[in-house]
């Protein structure tokens, strides 16, 4: 995912404790890391900025449950950079302590994103749900607890490490759940200028004119670069002034040049978070739709 970085990282830092999905999007993208759990999304930047670990890898964007709103705050003061980005395919599964049965259960714990990605089976199992920090958690204090009358969802990396049992495999509502993860670092890594599918993202603020998103977005357009993603940002006078944004294209070719100069008459404080070679789960989805 990241041949292109020669440097010899071995720790990556995620939110939430061992065995959330969090951890296991990084054990898959990087197998070879050791995995650094932290207690919150600043907790995880902040581990990267004292050299505590090398990498840090952040969930932006979910399927069914959107934007993970406390990252895309952090971002543009984060001091970190994008050097890559991961889909993680999310499935739920219904764990318990062994030899409980489907029946046993009255109260399911997991996380607020979780539960509702679950509804319409939490509905037939006709259980209490009850929201936690993140869905390893709820699976370990479900093994702290020993009462078979509470389960939690939660992935198969939690069911090994906290010594539960699936009850039930892939009790999410939607088969599509997927998790996009954003892999950050001190020192940005730009792909070579001849590399394709490379995604770079911005961060802007417009200026205080009439239609300044509308031309300031135009230079992109007229330059034959896509957008793939705009998301804007409230500040304290509940003014979307802020916007962030994935471009289709390095940030040193003369098209992005060209574009960014024209995007500079509209903007201000215009930012490049990374640029990074884009994962081929966007070309499979692609194929596949």
């Amino acid at each position: 995912m990241i041949s292109h970085i020669k440097h010899n990282y071995k720790k990556i830092a995620f939110q939430g404790v061992e065995g959330a999905y969090s951890d296991m999007a990084c054990r898959a993208a990087f197998p070879d890391f050791e995995t650094v759990s932290c207690n919150s999304f600043d907790q995880a930047f902040n581990c990267v900025l004292d050299g505590r670990s090398d990498l840090a890898m952040i969930p932006v964007d979910n399927t069914i449950a959107g934007r993970v709103a406390d990252v895309h705050h952090l971002m543009p003061h984060g001091d970190l950079f994008i050097i890559g980005e991961h889909f993680q395919p999310i499935h739920h599964m219904l764990l318990g302590l062994p030899g409980t049965k489907i029946e046993d259960i009255k109260h399911v714990h997991s996380h607020v994103h979780a539960i509702p990605q679950c509804r319409n089976y939490l509905k037939k199992l006709k259980v209490q749900p009850h929201i936690h920090d993140d869905t390893a958690g709820a699976a370990r204090e479900v093994a702290s607890v020993k009462d078979p009358a509470h389960a939690a969802i939660a992935s198969t990396l939690a069911a090994e490490i906290y010594n539960l049992e699936i009850i039930e495999e892939h009790v999410e509502d939607k088969s599509h759940n997927t998790t996009r993860f954003l892999i950050l670092c001190k020192e940005p890594h730009f792909p070579n200028l001849d590399d394709p599918n490379v995604i770079t993202s911005l961060l802007f603020e417009v200026r205080n004119i009439p239609a300044a998103l509308y031309k300031a977005l135009g230079g992109f357009a007229t330059n034959g670069l896509s957008m793939t993603k705009l998301e804007s940002y409230v500040d304290e006078n509940f003014q979307a002034a802020r916007f962030f944004c994935d471009i289709e294209g390095h940030p040193e070719s003369r098209a992005f040049q060209n574009a960014l100069e024209e995007l500079a008459f509209f903007a201000k404080d215009v930012k490049v978070l990374g640029a990074y070679k884009a994962a081929a789960f966007r070309s499979q989805s692609a194929n596949q739709g």
